[in-house]
């Protein structure tokens, strides 16, 4: 999905990728990260964001939560967001602070005081028994913690395996309610996905989710309970944030734009923010028929990979097609399209593709690079998918 865009802005990364893997410095089944480039990205994410009056919250779940890329986003956008308890300790451990916490998966009642103990700028509420819960814990603390309640209504867009939030036709007693507890006040709305790519429009388009959010604020504000942030995430990138300032957005959490991997970035080659992302395989075996097996691990089924790069052990590199795999399935492997005869691959050959991810919910090694930019790569070390050492 975005091997033509890689290797047309960011050639030294697919080079820096294959040479480590030739030298045994990374293992096949393992993402390459070029953080110059996540660093260009974080700074025009950070200038456009100021620009628009617009917060960002970056989130690091798609990058396996690699405390090297945290930290080098936080030199520019200092607070992120955790989706859930794993990343909200990976932030922790980095030294990042905290801007949301539990939007797409709720903060478990036995760790409300681990995580509220932190002081997150806001803990998001699918509900009013979360918002008791997050008041009881804030209370043993003694602080007040600000929250965001997750709206949904009827014609909104929810990814199954997401569902649950407040409903906008109860939003109202939602707040009184909150307003009823001692420990928390309700500060703003939130949902997901607020703005998805448009292929047909070529652009990135807001979805029924945002204008739940506006319809939302509006009431409470005719009802007494006005709100001051409302986080719209999803496809969070330059070229969207002046969108979610227009709809009056407070806050965005930009992710795949922070290694240039949304479906934008595949298709438009002129957007400011630079492909920073490759996975790195070998050939496994070669079945009889010619076809290439790959070492796999890491297709995010969602992923969409079309092309490989093999880098054979003499000669230029050649692109052999992906063959579609069924999601029900363990990727131990993955197939490649039968080479031409004049170009046989061959067991070892390093493979390198670049695709969209969610790195933590993959088996897959992690490795940081400095100094692609300047032609010197250096492999900062390797992390499992979810940000531990190798």
């Amino acid at each position: 999905m975005f091997l033509t865009a890689t290797t047309a802005r960011n050639p030294g990364l697919v080079d820096a990728a294959a040479g480590l893997h030739r030298a045994g410095r990374v293992p096949p089944d393992t993402y390459l990260i070029d953080l110059d480039a996540v660093a260009a990205n974080a700074a025009a994410l950070a200038a456009v964001a100021d620009a628009n009056g617009v917060r960002l919250w970056p989130v690091f779940k798609q990058v396996g939560r690699n405390p090297h890329v945290i930290r080098t986003v936080a030199e520019h956008l200092p607070t992120a967001a955790a989706i859930d308890l794993r990343g909200a300790r990976a932030l922790r451990r980095a030294g990042v602070r905290l801007g949301n916490v539990g939007h797409l998966v709720q903060i478990p009642v036995n760790a409300m005081d681990e995580v509220l103990a932190w002081r997150p700028e806001h803990v998001t509420v699918f509900g009013a028994d979360q918002a008791r819960a997050v008041s009881a814990a804030a209370a043993r603390l003694g602080i007040t913690q600000p929250l965001l309640a997750r709206v949904v209504a009827e014609a909104d867009e929810i990814y199954p395996g997401q569902e649950g939030g407040v409903p906008l036709t109860g939003i109202e007693k939602f707040a009184a309610e909150v307003g009823d507890l001692d420990a928390v006040h309700l500060d703003g709305l939130t949902s997901f996905p607020c703005l998805l790519y448009s292929g047909p429009e070529g652009a990135i388009t807001p979805t029924p989710n945002l204008r739940t959010l506006q319809t939302a604020r509006s009431r409470l504000a005719a009802a007494g309970s006005p709100v001051r942030s409302i986080s719209a995430p999803s496809a969070t990138a330059a070229a969207s944030i002046p969108l979610l300032a227009a709809h009056g957005v407070t806050h965005g959490e930009p992710g795949h734009a922070l290694t240039g991997t949304t479906p934008l970035h595949a298709a438009d080659l002129t957007q400011p923010e630079i492909p920073a992302l490759v996975y790195v395989s070998e050939i496994a075996h070669i079945l009889p028929d010619g076809r290439p097996a790959i070492f796999g691990g890491g297709f995010y089924p969602r992923g969409r990979p079309d092309g490989a790069l093999v880098f054979p052990a003499t000669g230029e590199p050649f692109t052999l097609p992906v063959e579609p795999a069924p999601s029900e399935n363990i990727d131990y492997y993955r197939l490649l399209g039968a080479p031409s005869s004049a170009r046989p691959p061959r067991v070892g050959d390093t493979v390198v593709l670049a695709f969209r991810t969610q790195i933590f919910v993959t088996r897959s090694a992690v490795g940081a690079l400095q100094g692609v930019a300047s032609g010197r790569p250096r492999l900062l070390g390797l992390t499992d998918a979810h940000g531990s050492p190798w």
